[in-house]
């Protein structure tokens, strides 16, 4: 069974620094499954913008990649 768990903030910036710890805490490779994971679900509930996405993605993996 999958756990899940809510955190609960004062504020917004509060809410951010939480965000911010517990996607630095991952790995990489966590965190560009998650990103996958996001993509894949956008194309499902959008999927007249496959195109749009994919070409961004291609160019931001490019820009990666050369550095």
């Amino acid at each position: 069974m999958k756990k899940i768990w809510i955190n609960k903030s004062n504020s917004f910036e509060e809410a951010e620094k939480f965000d911010e710890n517990y996607y630095r805490q991952m790995t990489t490779t966590q965190r560009f499954e998650i990103m996958q994971f996001l993509r894949e679900l956008n194309f499902k509930l959008k999927p007249e913008k496959r195109d749009e996405s994919g070409k961004r993605l291609r160019r931001f993996i490019r820009i990666i990649q050369q550095k």
